[in-house]
């Protein structure tokens, strides 16, 4: 279960978001649906433990993440929208290195290696470069490094953006396949991809929760 309450974000005088509050269920896929500018990305920041609130408080299964990021850091798993992505690195390589940056062990972090990139259909292209990969199997890689770790709650932030219509239908059922494992956030600003794929939508207007 994650509880936010009185979540809110100032850049200067500007607010982000304002006064949030809502629980999300645990194993659930969430959706968070609003216009560019709504507070989405800025959300979804505060969740992953990038940004600190200016007030309020974030408890991830009883933790304090406002108060001890690096303690739920480890249990969360993030895709931005423009992940950090290293093209001259392998997808082997880059999976391992952040398979062993997030506590596994090597033993661990192999057997993971297999799973994400078997799961997220980029095993072909293990001992590719990141630079030569498209966009969707970039998307795909995205996935990979936010479920390596086997973190509680995947972030995923407009993970259908830039996708073709047959890229955004395997995206879809991609993300289908982490219900229940995991407590999956997504951000969008397309109704029909959030209706389709989850379970809960909350909806964003200008920093402020207008519907749960």
């Amino acid at each position: 279960m994650i509880e936010l309450q009185g979540l809110t974000k100032f850049y200067g005088t500007t607010c982000a978001v304002s006064d949030l509050s809502c629980s999300i269920p645990k194993g659930e896929i969430v959706g968070i649906l609003g216009l560019n500018g709504a507070g989405k990305s800025t959300l979804l920041r505060m969740l992953a433990g990038d940004l600190l609130p200016t007030a309020g408080t974030i408890r991830i299964e009883e933790v304090d993440a406002v108060a001890e990021p690096q303690r739920i850091r480890a249990r969360i798993g993030f895709l931005p929208e423009e992940p950090p992505l290293y093209d001259e690195m392998t997808v082997r390589g880059y999976l391992r290195y952040l398979a062993r940056l997030r506590g596994l062990d090597a033993g661990r972090a192999s057997a993971r290696l297999g799973e994400v990139m078997a799961r997220t259909g980029i095993e072909d292209y293990a001992d590719e470069p990141i630079g030569t990969l498209s966009t969707g199997y970039r998307k795909r890689l995205g996935i990979a490094q936010a479920i390596v770790h086997e973190p509680l709650l995947v972030i995923l932030d407009e993970p259908i953006s830039g996708l073709d219509p047959v890229q955004i239908a395997q995206m879809r059922e991609m993300i289908r396949s982490l219900r229940g494992e995991h407590t999956v956030l997504v951000s969008s600003h397309i109704l029909p991809e959030i209706h389709e794929t989850c379970d809960e939508i909350l909806v964003l207007r200008n920093g402020e929760l207008v519907f749960q």
